[in-house]
């Protein structure tokens, strides 16, 4: 795969960014994308390494030295057609995914990976501009009817499967547009709408219906569905938030990220007003959570205008190499630093929020705080507070990214179904069935808070049951344990 000796002639190459100086004047994406001989040069890196470990890394087994190759050879549509076998959206999870597959890389164990994430986004939009994408024609229809509650990857990837297999597909979204997370929780210099929005475009023109602005129990009711469709797939993630709640959390000011994020890609998108209770600009910010949705909150603030920008962690700051007890090919927390740390954040670690601060008007003036060490006491990590540490920070606004416990209740109730002690949809990995009625889950709200290339696997998978359920077999590809998905 690749070129034999690749991995000796070229060093690992990816995309550049735009200064942040110039980034932060506004949301669009700022990558510089390599020219075509250099993306070759990257899939010629790809090793002959007799057991490709990416396919284990990647939730999605895709086929991952076959389209190295075929970018190496300049066999670009080729590469389009082994990429799209396994993963319906690759332009999403190239921008989006932390690339597993990559960390399992062979080459991985003593030099750097093959740019894997990188190499899929240019195949996907190398297929874009030269429309190899095409609309889905002379689909043979069953006369079964799905509905699909929650338009987010999980439940696009189920729906364009299900399509394929001939079933009439309704999406339920309750948002003002499809996309779930994609759209309403990923800021636009990440991932663009537009992006988005010409995929959805594709699926529409296939005959996939979306019905926007439309929740279950409120604009069309549990039995409405449940008699109108003979299957019903729940996608509709992990929803509820944790809190932080200490003395101070009802202030004015302390606010859920997703809230911020949401706004701020619709203030960006036309469909609202920037509010000043959700705005950063001339603000001393602190961003709790050190995760993706924490950065997010970083990025965002920093191109609102934000006057500092915090950005606290709990966990103590992770080594930069592998460490020992992570060996290759799993993955490993170490240190990473996203686009959005390098535009003007502070970091923190190892501290914990203890109060937050007010004055008479209910507003929020400031953040106590006190630094933590972290021991490993009967085979568990156990935090210690350290005397003599304690602080107050001045600021504005605190956004809480600390990440989701589970699904909320309510499309749960209104269907008949009971969450599983995790807040999650119980549906086993046998048939991602929740009830003998016909009723299905998948991704986040099925196996809780993950990557969105898990949630893609997870609608796929999910689809080759609900065919199967409908017509006693299927032939969709499903990704059964240590097997690669069938084309």
């Amino acid at each position: 795969m690749g070129k034999t000796t690749g991995f000796l002639e070229y060093k690992r190459k990816t995309e550049a960014y735009t200064a942040p100086q110039n980034r932060i004047e506004n949301f669009k994406e700022f990558t510089i994308p390599l020219k075509v001989p250099e993306l070759q040069n990257q899939g010629a890196r790809c090793m002959n390494c007799g057991i490709p470990f990416c396919h284990s890394g990647c939730p999605l087994g895709n086929v991952i030295p076959d389209f190295n190759d075929a970018v190496y050879k300049g066999q670009w549509h080729k590469a389009s057609e082994i990429l799209h076998q396994t993963n319906n959206f690759p332009e999403f999870t190239g921008r989006l995914c932390p690339a597993p597959c990559e960390e399992a890389c062979v080459l991985n164990i003593n030099n750097d990976p093959v740019t894997i994430e990188n190499i899929e986004k240019n195949i996907a939009e190398t297929a874009f501009e030269n429309q190899w994408m095409q609309t889905e024609k002379n689909i043979k229809r069953t006369g079964r009817k799905v509905a699909i509650i929650g338009s987010g990857p999980s439940g696009l990837a189920a729906a364009e499967q299900l399509n394929r297999a001939g079933h009439s597909v309704v999406v339920f979204e309750k948002d003002h547009r499809p996309g779930g997370l994609l759209r309403y929780g990923i800021p636009d210099f990440k991932l663009e709408k537009h992006i988005i929005d010409r995929r959805l475009a594709l699926l529409e023109q296939s005959g996939i219906e979306f019905r926007c602005d439309c929740e279950i129990g409120k604009d069309i009711t549990a039995t409405e569905v449940k008699t109108q469709f003979d299957a019903i797939a729940v996608c509709v993630g992990a929803n509820d938030r944790r809190g932080l709640p200490i003395e101070g959390h009802e202030l004015n000011g302390v606010i859920q990220a997703m809230d911020f994020l949401s706004h701020n890609n619709q203030v960006v998108a036309g469909e609202a007003q920037l509010t000043d209770e959700l705005s950063a600009k001339d603000k001393n910010v602190i961003v709790i959570g050190g995760g993706d949705t924490g950065s997010d909150c970083i990025g965002t603030s920093i191109r609102q205008g934000a006057k500092s920008v915090l950005n606290f962690e709990i966990m103590p700051k992770p080594p930069k190499a592998r460490p020992a007890n992570q060996p290759w090919p799993f993955w490993p927390m170490r240190l990473r630093t996203s686009s959005s740390h390098l535009e003007g954040a502070e970091r923190q670690w190892s501290i914990a929020t203890k109060a937050f601060v007010g004055n008479d008007a209910g507003e929020l003036i400031g953040v106590k705080t006190v630094e933590v060490e972290w021991t490993f006491e009967n085979g568990q990590m156990q935090l210690h507070e350290i005397a003599d540490t304690e602080k107050q920070w001045p600021c504005e606004r605190v956004y809480l990214a600390m990440g989701f416990t589970g699904t909320k209740e309510t499309t749960a109730e209104l269907l008949g179904l009971e969450l599983s002690n995790k807040q999650l949809l119980p549906a086993t990995d046998k048939n991602y069935q929740v009830s003998k009625e016909g009723i299905f889950a998948a991704g986040d709200c099925r196996r809780g808070q993950s990557l969105i290339v898990w949630a893609i696997s997870e609608g796929r998978e999910m689809a080759y049951h609900i065919d199967k359920f409908l017509m006693g077999k299927s032939d969709l590809p499903q990704k059964g344990a240590g097997d690669l998905p069938k084309a």
